[in-house]
């Protein structure tokens, strides 16, 4: 599924979208991603987290979900020109007030999801994914050969999440029903409300950058740094999103016992870290090659800002699977800190770097305050929960050897070769091949047969 999502991006990249078009599909992708990440209010984790039997409570829980989205969709729709025009693109406001119809649809749809995920019942949830994929898909591409634009985006997107929303209630149920406990609403706000904020904060860094492009630079410079973070976000949709459907109810199992919490993290740290580096070394030493075959000549400017994002990208996934630790231990002050940190960091930054360099600019402001803030604070943070920075680094530590022999192989083969489609192919298979033999000596740890020492 992941692979027909780039196949979809690609077709629409070379035929029917230009830059322009990109730039503006990137603010409304923004917008609605910084609502989705606080339209429940965060009680919808209590459902995964909470012990005893959710049927209790999960009444309640959609009842919040349900109103705070559509108070959410509400405020969107009344403001959405002003956003629109605020963040550089006034004609995104149509789009915003139809893509954004998924905030309500998702706040709905939390409590079946939580289920599912708190049961670990990740075959159900592939199929309802795939019926998603399949009509939002066929939707946007239907729109899009139409000439309809970005507006083909929010349209699809809508299509594919009310799918979405039909998949979770028939896979969990009886789970979507209302109700309404004063003491219950309490307890789940005190829960959730800061793990909203925190996970608002956690998109809004990971979103600014667009907003600040947006503002600074023009439709063009957007929609060639829309790409190339999408191009960036590959690793993390393929492997980070995937582990995420089950990190945060692992963590939670094993949150009463310090040393199985350890050694469940830092083997999941390992197993992520192994699966994304290689392909973060290949979008960042083949940058152009790759965007210049895959999307065409005309998108090439966005090759100048990937390898930054790339190594963006790895820093996200490591933070993003450190958060779900986090949450699952209940430092939730602490990661409101270290996002709130980030953010109000990111900002300035990003505003210099994109006056200074463009969209690289922006980007390498995002890995300085990434590396050199962000990583250390959440290794401190992990300390403080009971996980070692050395058991960090010894899941780290053959992916990283791994990627740096295979950054070397690729770029040296690539000045001996070239960068025609065969070379790029034989290349990028050579760089692939040493990684696996580097990493080969951690596969014991990998698998859990190995002692995973905290």
């Amino acid at each position: 599924m992941r692979l027909g999502n780039f196949v979809t991006g690609i077709i629409l990249a070379r035929f029917f979208l230009g830059p322009e078009a990109w730039g503006v599909y990137g603010i409304a992708q923004t917008v609605l991603l910084v609502l989705l990440s606080a339209n429940e209010l965060g009680v919808s984790l209590a459902i995964v987290r909470w012990e005893g039997d959710p049927r209790r409570f999960a009444p309640t829980v959609l009842t919040l979900s349900a109103a705070s989205s559509c108070l959410l969709y509400a405020v969107l729709f009344a403001a959405a020109p002003a956003v629109a025009r605020v963040l550089g693109s006034p004609e995104a406001a149509g789009i915003l007030r139809v893509m954004c119809v998924c905030v309500v649809l998702d706040g709905l749809s939390q409590v079946p999801a939580g289920f599912l995920t708190r049961e670990f019942a990740q075959g159900r949830r592939m199929a309802i994914d795939a019926v998603n994929f399949v009509l939002s898909t066929g939707v946007t591409l239907l729109l899009a050969v139409q000439g309809w634009g970005a507006m083909s985006f929010a349209w699809g997107s809508v299509a594919g999440n009310a799918a979405a929303l039909l998949g979770c209630c028939l896979a969990a149920p009886g789970t979507l029903r209302f109700g309404w406990d004063r003491e219950q609403a309490k307890a789940l706000l005190r829960f959730g409300l800061p793990l909203a904020g925190a996970s608002m904060l956690a998109l809004g860094v990971v979103n600014v950058d667009t907003m600040v492009v947006g503002s600074a630079l023009d439709q063009l410079a957007l929609g060639f740094y829309v790409l190339a973070f999408n191009i960036s976000g590959w690793p993390v949709r393929i492997i980070s999103e995937a582990a995420r459907r089950v990190s945060f109810a692992g963590f939670s199992r094993l949150a009463d016992s310090p040393g199985a919490l350890a050694g469940g993290f830092g083997r999941a740290l390992g197993v992520v870290m192994t699966g994304t580096v290689p392909l973060c070394v290949l979008l960042a030493a083949l940058a152009s090659p790759i965007v210049g075959l895959v999307y065409g000549d005309r998108w090439l400017p966005a090759a100048a800002a990937l390898p930054w994002l790339m190594a963006l990208g790895l820093v996200r996934i490591g933070c993003e699977l450190a958060y779900d630790c986090l949450v699952a231990i209940s430092r939730r002050r602490s990661l409101i800190g270290v996002q709130g940190l980030w953010l109000v960091l990111l900002v300035p930054v990003l505003v210099v770097g994109a006056g200074a360099g463009g969209i690289v600019g922006v980007a390498q402001g995002h890995v300085l305050v990434a590396g050199a803030v962000v990583v250390p604070v959440f290794l401190y943070a992990l300390h403080r929960g009971g996980v070692s920075l050395r058991t960090v680094a010894r899941a780290c530590a053959w992916p990283f050897l791994g990627g740096a022999v295979m950054a070397c192989v690729v770029l040296g083969l690539e000045r001996l070769l070239g960068d025609g489609v065969l070379a790029v192919l034989a290349t990028g298979t050579a760089g692939t091949l040493c990684y696996v033999v580097c990493v080969l000596p951690s596969r014991g740890f990998l698998r859990g047969t190995a002692p995973a020492r905290g």
